[in-house]
């Protein structure tokens, strides 16, 4: 396996990957394909994950999937080392992930904000 930064010709096989959960990952304002690095097995892209750099305070890491078939393999773990590494070279304060792999982030060093339970949105409109 393979983790590189995603280019331009990698659009369509990260849309395609976040598909695959319509009911855990956010399908519409993606961030842009710069902003994602990707797994690669053979020649197939197998998995996805995006680090959103808001300020130089705080980035975000969004829109993780790997492809069920490779699931297990460390995939998700490396997408988001990647994503890591990158904060750490734009020198981001804060990375969050509002995510529903806790564990995997938990192995990464991410907590609840000062203990909080619960992640709250709003959707307006």
């Amino acid at each position: 396996m393979k983790i590189r930064k995603a280019n331009g010709l990698d659009g369509a096989a990260i849309r395609n990957l976040i598909r695959l959960y319509p009911g855990k990952l956010i399908q519409e304002h993606l961030p842009r394909t710069g902003e994602f690095f990707v797994a690669i097995e053979g020649k197939k892209i197998v998995g996805c994950c995006a680090l959103a750099v808001y300020s130089k305070r705080l980035a975000e890491i969004r829109s993780l999937a790997v492809d069920p078939n490779f699931q297990g393999k460390g995939i998700g773990r490396a997408l988001v080392d990647a994503c890591m590494k990158e904060a750490k070279r734009r020198k981001v304060y804060e990375v969050l992930s509002v995510t529903g792999a806790k564990e995997l982030f938990e192995k990464h060093g991410f907590n609840t904000f000062n203990q909080e339970k619960y992640a709250m949105i709003r959707v307006l409109g």
